[in-house]
């Protein structure tokens, strides 16, 4: 039985921990906060209830697999999780819109030709097709196996299927995902629909490599779900999960040191001056604090060529208490398009100009009675990927970019304004305990090509015994994602080196 140290109580930890407890590890996890589940954190104000991280989940299968292998209690049976349907729906900029069927591509493209002309869901249906192509290709790399020593070999060769366009007498291959919109979809709302896809992981559509169709797909394929009650009841029943597996939470710990011993992590030292003993060490904090904790470059030079250090997107919130219940089939989630979406985009790459351009904007509405105090209020979310240092400390910014929010949301829901009771407004400088180094930041999931920018560093190090979890660390980001990290650190564990993922 070895001792293992878990740093943070993010979801990709504590799916590490539950994993780790099961194969008779004794797993103690430091939390510096009073709580667990990191980004998935809930809100509460005279009845109302807000998730104020994810709102939604895909690939539900990641966590049935957890709770599989860590009990005998099935996910269903510890979370009511639903289908969403319509998975989506989009207002576009010259008023049209279309709600999208939940995992049924015939579906979409019907939807899609008689919403915004015949041929479009055709075009869409055919695009769907190699974007299956591309996660056939990618999905046990990027998700299912630790990050291969020759990641090389998933940088430079692009797996979204070439075809080709004849443009001034060359032929010309889509290698962004902007290119898939202008040379295949050929439809300014199509490449909207795409795009936002990319966007709400904080990618830029324009510079996101083609292997980003992956993201739409893997939405389309698998379906969108969510947890009755909001996201945090599934944090919630994953950190049961873990304590009814004797997993123990130290909560208000910071770890201020990674205890180093010939060259190995042997434990952590907290901020009270405690040293906890520990064979294996495993992190769920950003790269600054990691960095801080070991002193020490933890990748040789050019193992992966994203810079983690880099500034990323973070999200704009609005969350809205509102007289009046929600209307019978009203969309779970809608996308509302902007205008220019070209501004948008540089305004998210250069955080410029003091008029923030108008956003891409999510209205979350759940159907669920447990977030608002009784069925003549409603309970909204509104939400814009942002560029992290835009002036979010400014009165005015804050004010201007909520007045777009509502602006955008009033599209999807008229009459928005005067329904309002009150609102809580939270910035990408803002966190529930202040810890992060990077405030509100969006990661995004491991992606092939664009030369490894999309590439998130290894769960090993180069010092043995510490480990990288969640977010941060490969496969990337995203509650999908952060339950597959656990299951890749708690692999290398067990198995040791020669892990090459599940089967």
């Amino acid at each position: 039985m070895a001792r293992i140290a878990v740093i943070g109580a993010g979801m990709g930890a504590m799916a590490a921990a539950a994993r780790l407890a099961v194969a008779g590890h004794r797993v103690v996890v430091y939390e510096r906060t009073q709580t667990y589940g990191g980004a998935v954190r809930r809100f509460e104000r005279e009845g109302f209830r807000f998730d104020t991280g994810p709102g939604l989940l895909t690939l539900p299968a990641v966590y049935r697999d957890l709770f599989v292998k860590t009990g005998r209690e099935p996910l269903e049976d510890c979370v009511g999780l639903v289908q969403v349907d319509p998975s989506s729906r989009h207002v576009f900029a010259d008023g049209t819109e279309v709600s999208l069927p939940n995992a049924s591509r015939a579906g979409v493209v019907a939807a899609l030709d008689e919403a915004l002309g015949a041929g479009t869901g055709e075009r869409w249906g055919a695009f769907l097709v190699r974007a299956r192509e591309a996660w056939d290709r990618t999905r046990r790399p990027l998700l299912e196996e630790p990050l291969w020593p020759n990641w090389q070999v998933l940088a430079d060769k692009e797996p979204y299927p070439a075809v080709p366009h004849r443009r001034l007498l060359r032929t010309r291959h889509a290698r962004t995902l902007s290119e898939i919109g202008s040379l295949e979809l050929r439809d300014e709302r199509l490449s909207a629909l795409l795009e936002s896809s990319a966007l709400a992981c904080g990618l830029d559509p324009r510079t996101a490599p083609a292997s980003a169709a992956v993201l739409p797909y893997m939405e389309h394929a698998f379906g969108t779900w969510y947890v009755r009650g909001g996201m945090r009841e599934l944090a919630r029943a994953v950190y049961e999960r873990c304590v009814r597996r004797r997993v123990e939470f130290v909560f208000g710990a910071e770890v201020v040191r990674i205890l180093e011993k010939d060259g190995r992590a042997v434990g952590v030292e907290l901020a009270d001056g405690t040293a906890a003993e520990a064979d294996h060490v495993v992190a769920g904090v950003d790269p600054a604090r990691l960095t801080a904790l070991t002193e020490r470059p933890l990748d040789a030079d050019g193992d992966v060529r994203a810079d983690p250090f880099a500034p990323r997107p973070g999200r704009f919130t609005v969350l809205l208490a509102l007289r009046g219940g929600r209307e019978p089939g009203a969309a779970h989630r809608t996308v509302v398009h902007p205008p220019d979406p070209e501004a948008e985009l540089d305004f998210l790459v250069s955080a410029g100009g003091d008029e923030p351009p108008r956003p891409t904007v999510t209205v979350l509405r759940p159907d669920d009675p447990a977030l608002a105090p009784d069925d003549a209020h409603e309970s909204v979310v509104l939400s814009a990927v942002v560029p992290a240092g835009a002036g979010w400390d400014r009165e005015g910014t804050v004010r201007r970019y909520t007045d777009h929010l509502l602006e955008a949301a009033g599209r999807a829901l008229p009459g928005l304004r005067e329904r309002v009771l009150w609102q809580e407004v939270r910035t990408p400088g803002h966190t529930d305990d202040g810890a992060s180094g990077f405030p509100g930041a969006v990661t995004a999931p491991a992606l092939a090509a664009g030369q490894g920018r999309f590439l998130h560093p290894a769960n090993t190090t180069r010092l043995p015994g510490l480990y990288r979890v969640g977010g941060w660390s490969h496969p990337g980001g995203g509650l999908p994602h952060a339950g597959m990290s656990g299951a890749l650190v708690a692999g290398l564990i067990v198995e040791g080196p020669e892990f090459r993922g599940s089967q």
